[in-house]
């Protein structure tokens, strides 16, 4: 009974882990009417912070390991699985961290505002295509009218 407890006590703060990193639902986005004026390439670096995958490789880990088995099995288990993930999701996160190949774009609004836009490689643009700009801030996109 307590080992049931237990794995059910770890799986619901792996749950409160997964939940707590969700990213919340974007507000309704304004969209404006533009021109390109500009395009240059560029990066973008990865804002991660470091040790991010192997804590919840880890976590997993343990919440798989204690499903498998019963005593000292079990501890095994959560032990091996808790190394494991952590590997896994350090390995992971180090594949994300390359930086990303990216274009900054300069739109003149339909208004006559100059507007930069930093995003990764997307659509086909080009100097002089119409284009719609969605969002503001880091979240905005630059895509073909």
């Amino acid at each position: 009974m307590l080992n049931r407890v237990h794995s059910r006590a770890i799986a619901a703060t792996l749950a409160l882990v997964l939940v707590a990193c969700a990213t919340p639902q974007p507000a309704p986005v304004e969209i404006r009417r533009g021109t390109i004026e500009q395009i240059t390439e560029t990066q973008i670096t990865n804002n991660q912070q470091p040790g991010v995958g192997a804590v919840l490789g880890g976590l997993a880990g343990v919440g798989i390991g204690s499903l498998i088995g019963g005593g000292t099995g079990r501890d095994v288990a959560m032990v091996a699985g808790a190394v494991g993930g952590a590997l896994a999701g350090n390995e992971i996160q180090k594949r994300n961290e390359q930086p990303i190949a990216a274009q900054q774009i300069i739109v003149r609004t339909n208004t006559g505002v100059l507007v930069a836009v930093t995003q990764p490689l997307g659509p086909n643009l080009w100097v002089g295509q119409k284009v719609f700009i969605q969002g503001y801030g880091e979240t905005a996109r630059v895509t073909p009218e």
